[in-house]
């Protein structure tokens, strides 16, 4: 039987529901999810296997105008990502950007993944929360243009319509062996994710600037057969207010993101683990290209 696999760049402006969409493709959650913008920092990789196709997506940052370094090498993931892609899933929010122009008008889409060739499906998002009428119009404005193979409303938060984008997703696959073996859904270790899920915590319980100047780092994560797994993280911040907002009053806060943190890895793993959370200051980490360099941010061959 032949074999159809690719990767699959699933591209957008910051909350247009790109990792939403990721994990309704997959039927689980890979990416971490929050209402605030620019959740997602790196490319979050997802594979999907069936008997006769294998698609990996690529989960990328929000598109923007990088306003410091960290943002630039945000932006360098989605290039490399859509210069990878063998398919270009680009969202819009409907419910934001009910005519598209904010995000079709984007310099960034212009120019780099307009005019690539490669397949090309255009997802119209959270039409739940807008009125049918103007999906329609838009649609109707928009097919005329033949930029797009497909255009597709949808609801990624409630699952509508995702089996015809994966249906459409897996017909442009371009034939070839798989990458990866069947049971391997993401190419990141635990640490990773376990980093990724204490920050999306920060995100859902600190509010204006301190979730954007935070990273996470797992120190330590022991398995350990006859008590809780251990696992230490880093919570990084860039200046010491920040830590004093990070840790709370007499460390409620930090207790109150410690437990819902412990929650959620615990979900993921599926098993109890022992979750110790301590505070840094890394003075302008998102502008200092060696520590960006020992978060991940920049590639070794950069």
């Amino acid at each position: 039987m032949n074999t159809k696999s690719g990767y699959v760049a699933i591209l957008g402006l910051p909350n247009a529901g790109k990792s939403t969409l990721m994990n309704a493709l997959l039927g689980q959650k890979l990416s971490i999810t929050t209402s605030k913008p620019q959740t997602t920092r790196k490319q979050i990789l997802g594979i999907l296997s069936s008997e006769n196709y294998q698609a990996i997506f690529l989960d990328t940052p929000g598109i923007i105008k990088p306003g410091y370094l960290l943002q630039e090498k945000m932006m360098e993931a989605v290039s490399r990502s859509v210069k990878n892609a063998d398919i270009i899933v680009l969202i819009i929010d409907v419910s934001s950007d009910p005519e598209g122009k904010q995000t079709l008008n984007n310099i960034f889409i212009t120019e780099k993944v307009s005019n690539t060739g490669k397949p090309f499906l255009l997802l119209l998002n959270k039409i739940d929360l807008t009125q049918q009428e103007k999906v329609r119009n838009l649609i109707s404005k928009l097919e005329p243009l033949n930029k797009f193979n497909k255009i597709i409303p949808v609801s990624a938060l409630l699952n509508f319509n995702i089996e015809e984008v994966l249906g459409s997703i897996v017909e442009l696959l371009p034939e070839g062996p798989k990458y990866y073996p069947d049971d391997i859904v993401a190419d990141e270790n635990e640490r990773f994710f376990v980093s990724e899920i204490v920050r999306e915590k920060v995100f859902e319980l600190y509010k204006e600037e301190i979730p954007y100047g935070t990273e996470v780092i797992i120190v330590d994560f022991k398995e350990r057969e006859d008590k809780k797994d251990y696992i230490l993280a880093e919570v990084i911040v860039e200046r010491e207010s920040q830590k004093g907002i990070l840790i709370g009053k007499k460390g409620a806060a930090l207790k109150k993101l410690g437990l819902d943190a412990r929650k959620s890895v615990e979900e993921f793993l599926q098993k109890e683990v022992y979750l110790e959370l301590k505070v840094k200051v890394k003075n302008k980490w998102r502008s200092d290209e060696k520590q960006l360099r020992s978060f991940g941010y920049i590639k070794p061959e950069e």
